[in-house]
């Protein structure tokens, strides 16, 4: 895992105020059933919550944005609390499950949902409609539950634990190519 990110700052989007504003921290944090200790969603109809615990991105993913868009793109940039490298969080399969860091005190997560993004992500990046062209893009990283707390640090490993019984990806997911990822969960013993 290349970095833990939470919120550093609130500010106003063009729809409501977003917590988008995410960067890593040093050391290791607490993690709980809601997510980061000190990390905050800001509209909880869209983000938060048992299947939206965490939100992984792939920094594999940023560096293609980075080329796409002409600039830097640092790690929590996207809104993510996750950064991977050497993972396909667009391939996980929805209800996979990963061990994130020490197996005694680290954490225990499963892929719930792919991101669907709004406006605030436009107006974060400063591009009209950039929200559509990410999704259109089809790999939008993975909203995550939380099955054991734990605590986790950037440089921790992630190791796939569990894949379930079926070939439904995150992206799959995303491009709408499945219509209830939620009977997916219940297939997969979640």
């Amino acid at each position: 895992m290349v970095s833990v990110n939470v919120v550093h700052g609130l500010r106003r989007g063009p729809t409501r105020v977003t917590a988008i504003d995410k960067r890593p921290v040093d050391g290791p944090v607490e993690v709980g059933p809601l997510g980061i200790d000190g990390d905050v969603q800001c509209d909880k109809r869209f983000h938060g919550g048992p299947d939206k615990a965490l939100y992984a991105f792939a920094g594999e993913e940023s560096d293609g944005w980075a080329k796409e868009l002409d600039r830097g793109i640092p790690p929590g940039y996207f809104g993510e609390n996750l950064t991977t490298r050497g993972l396909d969080v667009d391939g996980a399969l929805i209800g996979e499950r990963w061990q994130i860091g020490d197996i005694e005190a680290g954490i225990v997560v499963e892929v719930r949902l792919p991101r669907d993004p709004c406006g605030n992500l436009s107006g974060w990046v400063g591009i009209p409609r950039f929200h559509r062209t990410f999704h259109q893009h089809g790999r939008p990283g993975a909203y995550l539950a939380v099955l054991r707390p734990g605590v986790i640090r950037a440089g921790d490993p992630i190791t796939v634990v569990h894949r379930p019984d079926h070939d439904v990806t995150v992206s799959d997911c995303s491009q709408g190519r499945v219509r209830d990822p939620a009977s997916l969960l219940t297939r997969a013993g979640s």
